[in-house]
């Protein structure tokens, strides 16, 4: 089958728009219900950029249970629900109804009793959305600690072992504060591996991480905290509830990135395309994971393998970029692996691509991603810009804007972190 630039360009946003629908919680979220409660109270808290959608799903679901509870999601992502209240906050840096939503769902889970029911709806994104200090800590501490592990090239674990050592919440805590209730989790992974511990920095999941980790990786990307951060990393009191301490909790995961490539693949399939689905986990540099991804291309294209064509490359996951000292513009880890692919492929025919969030925002601002075609580079010469010094300024957002091949969904109400797709025709 032949793809010309119009055809390529529909099937990779078919393959975008099919993962997101994958992962739509009021299509995924009643199958994995526990039991209705017979007797005590239903409390339903959540945070994440699908809580509030989870939150109306559920409502949905059990329309005759008595339920209350709050959940905390991002600006824009709320949804109309009747008995659980939406608060919306702050991400990727956590402001002040970030800390108030997340002391309304401690406060929610107090003086429960063992025969009361806690549902818990988890999503990527919590880890900013949910900001209650620890003791000894405000919100401005976190927001520092917050943008200089976004910075610094941390990867997802990594930020979430030190976010839950400054935490009220995270790292199981919540869960410490409902018992003795059943805590039910119900979550969206956005993370690689799916561990339930990383989802937003598990509040509700037993932590394995230590202090001493949490000052390590400090140490290692060389962030320098505010007092208030050192002294309380230094310690090695209070320490966030460990694997074994929660026999009063159980945790489901509705929707997951290798859902979301599945059904992509399928969706490939039907446009006469061979998928080659490379990971659900892939990490590492952006711009580096672009010229992996043109090498494997190219060799699809010149000599067929690892796949005959036509064929499209999915693979997910979260990658990093790492910002110095700048200046730098508007970018997204999903934009800037398409401007390393560009510049590593330099117009290589019939090679296409798409990389997008499939929450809808690529880095800060409003964009999903991007698709990149074979004359992209053509067309930005055209326009007198130089994709190498736009990578290297991290303004990867203006490149494809200027060419008119940004992906922009809005707000997309499920996460289950990035899809990309390399199609060779």
């Amino acid at each position: 089958m032949h793809f010309d630039d119009a055809r390529a360009r529909a099937a990779l946003r078919r393959l975008f728009d099919t993962a997101v629908a994958a992962a739509e919680p009021r299509v995924v979220l009643a199958a994995h219900l526990p039991p209705k409660p017979v007797k005590g109270r239903c409390i339903v808290v959540g945070g994440g950029k699908s809580a509030a959608v989870m939150a109306a799903a559920l409502e949905d679901a059990w329309p005759d249970v008595a339920m209350q509870g709050v959940v905390v999601t991002r600006y824009g992502h709320g949804v109309p629900t009747k008995r659980i209240e939406v608060i919306e906050a702050s991400h990727p840096v956590p402001d002040a109804n970030s800390e108030r939503g997340a002391q309304r769902l401690l406060a929610a889970v107090r003086n429960l009793g063992p025969d009361d029911l806690v549902i818990a709806l988890m999503s990527g994104g919590a880890s900013a959305l949910l900001a209650a200090p620890a003791p000894g800590l405000t919100l401005a501490d976190k927001q520092a600690i917050n943008r200089a592990l976004l910075a610094c090239g941390a990867n997802i674990t990594e930020m979430n072992a030190v976010r839950k050592h400054l935490s009220a919440i995270k790292g199981g805590r919540l869960a410490a504060a409902a018992a003795p209730a059943r805590v039910v989790t119900l979550a969206i992974s956005d993370v690689p591996g799916d561990d339930p511990a990383v989802i937003g920095s598990g509040p509700t999941v037993p932590d394995r991480t230590t202090f001493a980790e949490a000052r390590a990786l400090i140490a290692r990307y060389g962030i320098t905290p505010s007092p208030a951060v050192a002294a309380r990393l230094a310690q090695d009191a209070d320490e966030t509830p460990k694997p074994g301490s929660l026999p009063h909790t159980e945790f489901h995961m509705i929707a997951t990135p290798m859902m979301a490539l599945n059904a992509a693949a399928n969706a490939a399939r039907s446009l006469g395309l061979k998928p080659l689905i490379l990971g659900d986990a892939l990490e590492g540099e952006a711009r580096e994971m672009g010229t992996v991804m043109a090498g494997i291309a190219r060799s699809i294209r010149d000599h067929g393998q690892p796949a005959a064509r036509p064929a499209v490359l999915l693979s997910g996951g979260e990658t990093t970029v790492t910002l110095g000292a700048g200046p730098y513009g508007h970018g997204g880890r999903n934009t800037e692996f398409l401007a390393g692919l560009a510049v590593a492929l330099d117009g290589a025919r019939g090679i296409w691509a798409m990389a997008g969030d499939t929450d809808g925002v690529d880095g800060m601002d409003e964009v999903a991603g991007a698709i990149l075609t074979p004359d992209t580079l053509t067309r930005l010469r055209a326009l007198g810009l130089d994709a190498r010094a736009m990578l290297a300024g991290h303004d990867s957002h203006t490149l494809f804007k200027s060419v008119g091949d940004l992906i922009i969904t809005g707000p997309t109400l499920t996460n289950v972190n990035d899809i990309r797709a390399v199609l060779i025709g």
